[in-house]
């Protein structure tokens, strides 16, 4: 259990605090939906736990297999319903691999990537477009 505490500030704005490092992000509403759209929207922050989420457990392999994957990087982006309940309709994600994955060690990525514990937690209506880009 990691507790956290959020405090809604006004004006469509929250201060969400990490207990155990005091860590805080603000989050605005985005511009299309009444806030200002100064900060990540709580949808945004679900983009960037998959992104990172991904990240991270793709970099745990990687630690594992002895490569690194340091200057790897996640272009994402969020595109709304238009129809419909407002929600996430789809997530796009383009893995820009750092120099060094050996072919035989892309596919345990990719795979772990898929998996990660958010992929995971978001709900099956949510399309997940993830590409990988390795630079050879």
């Amino acid at each position: 259990m990691v507790p956290q505490s959020i405090r809604y500030l006004g004006e469509l704005r929250c201060k969400a605090t990490h207990s155990p490092s005091s860590v805080e992000l603000i989050t605005d509403a985005p511009t299309d939906n009444h806030g200002k759209g100064e900060s990540f929207s709580p949808t945004d922050l679900v983009v960037t736990a998959l992104a990172t989420c991904i990240i991270t457990t793709t970099g745990i392999v990687a630690e594992r297999e002895g490569i690194a994957l340091a200057g790897t990087k996640i272009y994402a982006e969020k595109h709304m319903s238009t129809d419909g309940p407002r929600r996430i309709a789809k997530i796009v994600l383009r893995f820009d691999v750092s120099p060094g994955v050996p072919n035989e060690v892309r596919k345990k990525l990719e795979a772990t990537a898929h998996a990660c514990p958010v992929a995971r937690s978001l709900h099956p209506d949510v399309v997940i477009d993830l590409a990988f880009r390795y630079p050879d």
